[in-house]
Formats: C-alpha cells, sequence, structure tokens
C-alpha cells in the first residue's frame, strides 16, 4: 500500500489548519493594533460597538451630580487657607476677614448725652468748655470735614541695637466753614501715623471766629482782628485783608486757612519756618486765638446756662454702672 496518498492528505489537512490559524492570529493582532491605537474614549467605545453584537449606548454623565471633592490630600491647599486668612496679619485676608465698622459705643458722659440726642451741636460743647476725647462725636457734628496730609518724614532714635526709625504724619482738618484741627501721630508704619493723626485732628478741632476787613457785606470772609501764633522759632502774625485779595501765604499755611474758611488774608513770619511742623502750629494757634479777644459786639449780657453734664445728671446717673 503506498503512503503517498496519506501523506498527501494530512499534509492537505495541515495546510488548511495552519491557514485558519494564520487568519486567526492576524484577526488578534489586528484587534490589537486597534486597541493600542485607541488613544480616546471615542474611539474605544467605536471598538467596543464593533465586538459586541448587542448595540452600544454610551453612558451619560451629569457634572452637577458629581460628589463634592473631600477635603484633605495633597491639594487642599491650593486656595491659601480657603477663609481662614494668611496667617498672622500679612495684609490682605486676615482671620475672620473684613471686620464691619461697628456701633459707636460711648464710654464718656459726653459721648452718652451726644448719642442720647441731648446736645445738639458742637457750640454748646464749646461755650461749656468740656473736653472732647471721643472722635466720633465730632464725626457726628461736623460730617464735612475734609483732611489733609500736609507731611510725612522720618525720625530716629538710636538705641544699643541701632538706629530705629519711625514715621511723623502731621495732618490738618477742617470743614471751611469756621472749624479747624490739626494732629501729629508718629508711629512704624505710614498708614498708621495717618490714621492716629487724623483722629488726633478731629478731637483737637476747635471754632475760628471769621470776620470782616472794612464794611460789614455779605458773609464773612477774613478774620475780625489782627492775630499771631508761636511755635519754636517760628511767629506767624494774620492780618485781615480786603475782599478780593485772597491768601497772601505760604503753601502750607495757605491750605490750613482754606480750611478754616478764610478767604482773604495777609500773613507775616519770622523764624525757622522752613520747620513746616512749627509753622503750621503757630498757625494753629493764631487762628484759635480769634475767639480770645472780646469785641464790642459781644459785651452783651448773656444769660448763663448750666452745663450738660450738671442738666442731665439725671439721665447719666440712671446708666451708670457700678
Amino acid at each position: 500500500m503506498s503512503l503517498c496518498p496519506l501523506i498527501g492528505s494530512d499534509l492537505s489537512n495541515s495546510k488548511i489548519e495552519f491557514r485558519d490559524s494564520l487568519r486567526d492570529n492576524s484577526t488578534n493582532s489586528q484587534e490589537h493594533q486597534i486597541v493600542r491605537s485607541c488613544t480616546s474614549a471615542q474611539a474605544a467605545e467605536q471598538l467596543l460597538i464593533a465586538s459586541s453584537s448587542s448595540p452600544y449606548t454610551p453612558p451619560k454623565y451629569n457634572m452637577a451630580d458629581a460628589p463634592a471633592p473631600a477635603r484633605g490630600g495633597f491639594g487642599s491647599r491650593g486656595d491659601r487657607g480657603g477663609d481662614r486668612g494668611r496667617g498672622r496679619g500679612r495684609g490682605r485676608g486676615r482671620r475672620g476677614g473684613k471686620q464691619e465698622e461697628k456701633e459707636w459705643q460711648p464710654v464718656t458722659k459726653l459721648g452718652r448725652l451726644v448719642k442720647a440726642g441731648k446736645i445738639k451741636s458742637m457750640e454748646e460743647i464749646y461755650l461749656h468748655s468740656l473736653p472732647i476725647k471721643e472722635y466720633q462725636v465730632v464725626d457726628l457734628f461736623l460730617p464735612k470735614l475734609k483732611d489733609e496730609v500736609m507731611k510725612i518724614k522720618p525720625v530716629q532714635k538710636q538705641t544699643r541695637a541701632g538706629q530705629r526709625t519711625r514715621f511723623k504724619a502731621i495732618v490738618v482738618i477742617g470743614d471751611s466753614e469756621g472749624h479747624i484741627g490739626l494732629g501729629i501721630k508718629t508711629s512704624k508704619e505710614v498708614a498708621t501715623a495717618i490714621r492716629a493723626a487724623i483722629i488726633i485732628a478731629k478731637l483737637s478741632v476747635v471754632p475760628i471766629r471769621r470776620g470782616y476787613w472794612g464794611t460789614n457785606l455779605g458773609e464773612p470772609h477774613s478774620l475780625p482782628t489782627k492775630e499771631s501764633g508761636k511755635c519754636g522759632s517760628v511767629t506767624v502774625r494774620l492780618i485781615p485783608a480786603p475782599r478780593g485779595t485772597g491768601l497772601v501765604a505760604s503753601p502750607a499755611v495757605k491750605r490750613l486757612l482754606q480750611l478754616a474758611g478764610v478767604s482773604d488774608i495777609y500773613t507775616a513770619s519770622s523764624g525757622s519756618t522752613k520747620t513746616l511742623e512749627n509753622t503750621l502750629k503757630a498757625t494753629f494757634v493764631a487762628v484759635a486765638h480769634t475767639y480770645g479777644f472780646l469785641t464790642p459786639n459781644l459785651w452783651k449780657d448773656n444769660k448763663l446756662t448750666p452745663s450738660p453734664l450738671e442738666e442731665y445728671s439725671d439721665i447719666l446717673r440712671e446708666g451708670k454702672r457700678y
């Protein structure tokens, strides 16, 4: 019996199996290549649709239904502390956020009477020479006050550790209607010095008596009399001037007189006037002396009234805490 037919049939069968195996391997390799080349979600979905017999519907995602990310982990400090600020007061975002301005709670007898509405104007306070120790009293009666920083200069103190530098702020405040104040404060920071100088200026507000140079026509435009003030080596003399003259003074003195409500004035100064602080102090003393000169129109008798602290002593006694 010849073996050739058997061998031929075996070879043909093996060829068929080998061809089928190559087809399967090529199909698998193509699928693997497709999977390797799929770098996007869309290509992966196409592969799943092609390989599955049932139709595929991709899931629908709604980001609104996603759970909130949990606090903690390595990325929880990306907002620089969230609402806790930046620690020990490094400027923006301190602990507790921006503090709202609290309601004024007076601590002096005068402040309590002002808040209760028993004192109606600053003139009542000046009439009885009551000391003002809360700047909120001035804010309440003089809402038109304007402040101007006249100068900021560094001052130094020698210590064992070296020189300590601070900043001195000189502030003038007024409403151009007969009230003027001067405040000077030194602090380590410029902003702190300016704020404190404004408060000191409000506590030192004094009334200015305005008058006429000649005929009493129209609104008062000058001072009623000549006045002078002195601070250090600087002496400033204020002389009434005719209407339309303007303020004949240095820029710093002119600005102080503008805030005081004076329109026409002559000035004469002597001493080291380049020292701005002493010049402003001397001018402030001069304008504050305007109510110290008793002119004939003030000779009439005025009925003395009791002090508000005495008149409303019962109200003050009721609110006193022991």
